[in-house]
Formats: structure tokens, C-alpha cells, sequence
């Protein structure tokens, strides 16, 4: 997968997410679960480090991580515009290694979706479980299987405005409860005044959330909550956001 033009049009398409809830979840997440103080987190898939500058306004200590050069390119430079220090490295989180212990990981915006297999997906639990103090936090939403196969598959996508325009057609992808997304862009050229076209290929992939839930006590978590769409209660049927808060057994 290429980030290398998405990274820089990726604020601009995310402009409207929901960053603040993500904050606001996490903040009482640490309040429900007594984690007191400044914590050092970890931000896996930290993108182009909206959250972690978010958080690191918020008084905690932010590592970011990320496998894509171009991400973290804008994450550094963000940060320092927004008078931040947060160290970023460049790393696949199914590789994470050497990054110390923190009180809290976060792998947010459904980035786990985007490994390939479960041995990836298994990997990395077992990964942030080495990186996690005695009494850390692990915490990360994923697409449900209900936005997966209802809201994406099948569905086209647009948007069309002066300075980027879009199409985004989702289709099945190759495992069960996968999906792909094929996007094009337009992107004005304020030199020329034409349109640049960048075309993208994603892949996600979910799973039940009993198997998230097997997968994290195999790796030595003991799993606190499951819940959805930013609330602290039971995923419903058509939720579409699902979160896993865990701590080390």
C-alpha cells in the first residue's frame, strides 16, 4: 500500500473525524481505570499525528509510531508547528521493537484493519503486550463487521470540492469480512490550475469480536471493556465502531 500522495491529502479527507471523541474516550478510559498522572503513551499507526499532538496538548508524553515515511513526515512537522515534542519513529507495528515501556497504547482510527492476516494481527498484540508497563492500558477500535459488509461493500463514495474532489468505490475484498477501497483523487495544481490524479488501493480486514477478544487473552491481556461507537456500553448490531480496552494479566 502507497501513502506517499495520500499522506498529504489525508487531513484534508479527515478533517471531519471525530478526533475530539477519541480524546475524550481515552481521557476516561484512564479515569475509570485509575492510570493517574502525565502518562507516556504510545500511538501506534499514529498517521499523520493529529492524536498525538492532540494528546501531547493534553499533558501526556507521545511516542508515534508509523510504518509510512510520508505520515510521519506531516506528524513532525504538525507537532512542531502546534509547539509539541513527541518523538516519531518509522516502524510496522506487527514489527514493533525497542520503543520502552509505556502506560498506555493506542492503535486508534480502525489502523488495525489495515494488516493483512491474523498472524499480523496476533503479532502485534503480543508486541504492544512487551511495551506496556505492569499496569498499562491497551486500547484500539476497529471497523465492526457490520460497517465492513453493510456501510463500505458495494458503496460509492464522492466528494467534490475546488481544491480536491474524490471517488471512493469499496468493494469485497479477498477474506471474509474484508474490504477494499479504490480511490481516486483530484487534487488542484495552484501552479497550473489543473487537476493532478492520484489513485490509491486500501485494504481492511475485521473480525468477530470474540475473536479479537481470544486473541488478546492469548497474549496475556485480560480484556476490561468492549464497547462501541465512542460510548461505554455493549456493541448493538449495527454498531460500527468497535473498542477494546485491555491490561496486562
Amino acid at each position: 500500500m502507497s501513502y506517499e500522495q495520500f499522506a498529504y491529502l489525508y487531513d484534508e479527507l479527515m478533517k471531519d473525524a471525530p478526533y475530539d471523541e477519541w480524546v475524550q474516550f481515552v481521557k476516561e478510559i484512564l479515569v475509570n481505570y485509575d492510570v493517574k498522572g502525565a502518562p507516556l503513551l504510545l500511538d501506534l499507526a499514529c498517521g499523520t499525528g493529529e492524536l498525538s499532538v492532540r494528546f501531547a496538548k493534553e499533558g501526556y508524553h507521545v511516542t508515534g509510531v508509523d510504518l509510512s515515511e510520508d505520515m510521519l513526515a506531516v506528524a513532525q512537522a504538525k507537532a512542531e508547528e502546534e509547539g509539541v515534542k513527541i518523538p516519531f519513529f518509522q516502524q510496522n507495528m506487527a514489527d514493533l521493537e525497542g520503543q520502552g515501556q509505556f502506560d498506555v497504547i493506542g492503535i486508534f482510527c480502525d489502523s488495525l484493519n489495515y494488516l493483512n492476516t491474523e498472524e499480523e494481527v496476533i503479532t502485534t498484540f503480543k508486541n504492544v503486550i512487551e511495551h506496556l508497563d505492569n499496569d498499562g492500558i491497551f486500547i484500539f477500535d476497529v471497523h465492526s463487521i457490520y460497517k465492513i459488509t453493510e456501510v463500505f461493500i458495494n458503496q460509492t463514495f464522492a466528494l467534490n470540492e475546488e481544491e480536491v474532489s474524490y471517488i471512493w468505490n469499496s468493494f469485497p475484498g479477498e477474506h471474509t469480512n474484508s474490504v477494499e477501497h479504490e480511490l481516486c483523487f483530484f487534487v488542484l495544481d495552484e501552479r497550473t490550475g489543473k487537476y493532478d490524479r492520484f489513485d490509491e488501493l486500501h485494504f481492511q480486514r475485521t473480525y468477530p469480536v470474540q475473536q479479537y477478544v481470544n486473541w488478546l487473552e492469548a497474549a496475556g491481556f485480560e480484556v476490561l471493556e468492549v464497547s462501541a461507537d465512542f460510548k461505554h456500553s455493549r456493541p448493538q448490531t449495527h454498531s460500527e465502531r468497535i473498542f477494546f480496552t485491555a491490561k496486562r494479566k
